[in-house]
């Protein structure tokens, strides 16, 4: 299936409202990714990200239509040499292989576009097919934090997966 990225436009609040607003997605994100996802929360959304240069957060476009979204976060102060990738994709496309390519073009992009040595992600452990999708990305295994997280009333594992430059 083809993709592309692209900056997140306001054409898009529709498509980004459909496919964020379930949650089977937001159970495996920050509590800052909201459940119901509303076109309120669309639209602040999207004037954040858009407004970043260079541009840290994408859409994942497919078919003409915003599926989903990833972004590369620089880190600062002594960890400024790493940056944060999150994503997610809309349900209806699980387990057809995209992330794993979408990862390797932001993993590539994060490296050319930003002075960082180390790229990182930090799936919960209830997330096993994210798990996969970073180990297919080339991203490898580095710690588990036990009990870091706490979502929905219930603690989690944080597992680190990394890539380097």
């Amino acid at each position: 299936m083809n993709f592309k990225l692209r900056k997140w436009e306001l054409s898009y609040i529709n498509n980004l409202v459909e496919h964020a607003n379930n949650y089977n997605i937001a159970k495996f994100l920050t509590d800052g990714f909201p459940y119901p996802y509303t076109p309120e929360d669309g639209i602040k959304f999207i004037q954040h990200v858009s407004e970043e240069e260079p541009l840290k957060v994408f859409a994942i476009e497919i078919e003409g239509k915003a599926v989903g979204s990833i972004g590369i976060f620089p880190q600062s102060d002594i960890h400024k040499k790493n940056a944060e990738i999150g994503y997610w994709l809309s349900e209806k496309y699980w387990g057809q292989g995209i992330m794993v390519e979408v990862i390797k073009q932001i993993v590539e992009y994060g490296f050319k576009t930003f002075d960082i040595y180390r790229i990182f992600a930090r799936p919960f452990s209830t997330n096993q097919q994210s798990q996969a999708v970073l180990t297919k990305a080339g991203f490898k295994y580095e710690a588990t934090f036990k009990k870091a997280l706490y979502k929905n009333g219930v603690f989690i594992d944080e597992i680190y997966f990394s890539i380097y430059k």
